[in-house]
């Protein structure tokens, strides 16, 4: 029989297997938080861990007991106060602490606090999206990246080499290898020039010839380029996305998006600020919510406003392109735009729509999807949309009946197109 045993070191008073165990175990308590924590959270935050609470009844590991009734012996040390043959009376049951008025009575305990990591917390949120495994390991760990200068190296190939600095390490290491032996060949030298055409000294002219052209020899012996010398570019591989975008999510307020409407929005929205920010480095989100009239909001009064009215949608995309040229030219930033709605719209307005999308917003856009959430019937505003599709290949629209549909929308959206 085959044994596998795992020995990877984990992190300081950690357990990988038992953190394994217990994840599974508690995975229903731990979703529901999970999806807890979606609603609370915003959008720019949702690409971090989380810490849950697991009521203490859930942690209880099962145990035997003695039911009641029956008779049982048991040994009781330090007993003072009874004896062989006394009847003793049973406890009587005792409630946990927490109710409604303060007791002298009763014990409880607190709830069981986890943190869960980023990716343990995207797997929970990508759990009831359907994900398929090698897309939730795509969206959740691999990180972009480029490469980037760092330094020279001692070792690299050849054409990776760097002149100057080569040349300049060895014209520097020639000098102060040569140092020493040029000082003693200057003064022999200059002693040389001295005692020329001395008879007297003619034993110590010829000393002095033969020691320059010792030291001329050691000079010459010294390597003009040698292999301590040489420096490489040195290159690395950072992590880094590539450049800026702006994420404009619009959504229709009107009184037939209710609440799950728009929770369903808010999932795709985010998984739309997940998708961008692997591949972007900074990224902006700017949320417009309309109904007659649209307004720029925050992500609080975005989601869960409670005004309402009826339906223009026009109205929101003249805004967009109004804050498109006074904060985001379009040679600076990548924009990119969702609009989730229930395709209700005022019928007059749909050609309008139309025609403000191919004529202005579309040429500015490197992208535009439109998800039309629990349709009946597509209205106008579908049909519009369809010519701008025709016409815009960087358009794209699609409808979503229920949560689990709303990750497969998302990947037809997004999927690689034809060249």
């Amino acid at each position: 029989m085959t044994q596998i045993i795992d020995r990877r070191i984990n992190g300081k008073h950690k357990s990988a297997v038992n953190r394994q165990r217990f994840l599974r175990r508690f995975r229903q308590q731990i979703k529901k938080a999970v999806s807890d924590a979606i609603d609370s959270r915003s959008i720019t935050e949702v690409d971090h861990g989380e810490k849950i609470n697991i009521p203490s009844k859930d942690t209880h590991e099962p145990v035997f007991g003695h039911g009641p009734g029956g008779r049982r012996d048991a040994v009781h040390p330090g007993n003072k106060e009874f004896v062989s043959g006394d009847r003793i009376a049973r406890p009587p049951n005792s409630g946990g602490g927490g109710g409604s008025e303060a007791s002298d009575q009763g014990e409880g305990e607190d709830e069981f606090a986890f943190q869960l990591s980023r990716e343990e917390f995207l797997e929970f949120f990508f759990e009831d999206l359907e994900l398929p495994d090698l897309v939730k390991t795509q969206l959740t760990k691999v990180t972009n990246f480029k490469s980037v200068r760092a330094g020279y190296s001692t070792t690299g190939v050849p054409s990776n080499i760097d002149i100057v600095r080569s040349l300049t390490g060895a014209l520097a290491r020639r000098i102060a290898l040569r140092a020493p032996y040029s000082i003693e060949l200057k003064e022999a030298q200059t002693e040389l020039s001295t005692l020329q055409n001395k008879d007297e000294h003619i034993t110590r002219i010829k000393e002095l010839e033969e020691e320059i052209r010792r030291l001329e020899d050691k000079i010459a012996t010294i390597p003009f380029v040698d292999t301590f010398d040489l420096r490489y570019r040195n290159r690395i591989q950072k992590p880094t996305p590539s450049t800026q975008a702006v994420m404009f999510c619009l959504m229709d307020v009107s009184g037939s998006m209710d609440e799950l409407r728009k929770e369903m929005a808010k999932r795709f929205f985010i998984l739309l600020y997940l998708f961008l920010t692997k591949t972007y480095e900074n990224i902006q989100v700017v949320f417009i919510r309309h109904h007659t009239t649209a307004k720029e909001v925050n992500e609080e009064d975005f989601f869960y406003s409670r005004e309402t009215g009826g339906t223009v949608v026009s109205s929101a995309l003249e805004l967009m392109l109004k804050i498109i040229k006074e904060r985001f030219p379009s040679d600076d930033w990548n924009i990119y735009a969702a609009q989730a709605s229930d395709g209700d719209n005022w019928d007059g307005d749909s050609p309008n729509c139309r025609t403000l999308l191919n004529d202005s917003i579309m040429p500015l856009l490197q992208y535009f999807a439109y998800i039309e959430i629990m349709p009946h019937n597509h209205q106008s505003l579908w049909r519009h949309y369809e010519g701008v599709k025709v016409q815009n290949r960087n358009f794209d629209m699609q409808s979503i009946d229920s949560v689990n549909e709303i990750y497969p929308v998302f990947r037809q959206l997004f999927a690689r197109k034809p060249a």
